[in-house]
């Protein structure tokens, strides 16, 4: 029963020794009843003094020992065990949100668009959110609710777009710019992201909370919006020099 209370097999049997002698005994003797070995006694019999279940006395220059009553030591464990339990009850432990590695498939637009809305709906922080103009639309009610609540909103658009919302960039692709592809990035809090694109005419995406993928995906968008900015006013420029126009053209997102 005592190594149910977390005491050791030689605790137990140390103790039970004691215990049930009506005299105190030397450790020779505790050695020969108990069968703990003799090189362990000593620790095992310092561990039990220290826990409160052994006393120890000197007499004719002989160290003996003696168990603690029976009924007081199930006095002892048993109020000693309530107390672990209030203290835990005052601990309030939390659950943890532990960070998920994986990457996970997703296919079916119908099913991106549920899940990225519902990362939308759960951002506390901050949303990232780059895609072409038709499918921002159905995500402006809720953008603009969750800039309301503080969170901080940012948006990249492939088209032109009418929005209330504070920070908002357009990339007006060029007429001659055909290799464009549709796609949705969606960073939520700098912990989750969502980006999808077109494999074979039906929308694939990818969610994870892995953190080289976080990173990556927001260096992405903001190399996006750069190249939005330097689009938006120095387009002309860009046009006109052929070796930079070539390397646009072969933009796909």
């Amino acid at each position: 029963m005592l190594q149910k209370f977390g005491f050791s097999q030689y605790e137990s049997k140390v103790y039970e020794v004691l215990a049930t002698s009506e005299e105190p005994m030397d450790a020779t003797t505790i050695v020969k009843y108990s069968g703990v070995p003799k090189a362990k006694i000593y620790e095992v019999i310092s561990r039990m003094i220290e826990k409160g279940m052994i006393m120890d006395s000197i007499s004719d220059n002989k160290k003996l020992y003696t168990g603690l009553p029976l009924s007081l030591a199930i006095e002892k464990l048993t109020t000693e065990f309530q107390a672990n339990v209030e203290q835990l009850k005052k601990s309030g432990i939390k659950k943890r949100s532990y960070n998920d590695e994986h990457v996970w498939s997703l296919k079916v637009d119908t099913s991106i668009r549920a899940q990225s809305k519902q990362l939308v709906q759960e951002a506390k922080e901050s949303i990232r959110i780059s895609a072409w103009k038709d499918d921002l639309d159905e995500y402006l009610p809720l953008l603009t609710e969750k800039e309301k609540q503080g969170v901080d909103v940012e948006v990249l658009v492939v088209g032109e777009l009418e929005t209330s919302l504070s920070t908002i960039h357009s990339l007006i692709p060029a007429k001659e710019h055909h290799s464009l592809e549709r796609f949705r990035l969606i960073i939520v809090d700098d912990k989750e992201v969502i980006f999808a694109g077109m494999e074979d005419q039906s929308w694939q995406a990818m969610k994870t909370m892995s953190k080289p993928f976080i990173k990556v995906f927001t260096e992405f968008f903001y190399h996006d919006v750069a190249l939005a900015k330097i689009n938006e006013k120095h387009f002309d420029l860009l046009m006109n020099d052929e070796e930079i126009k070539n390397i646009l053209m072969k933009l796909r997102y």
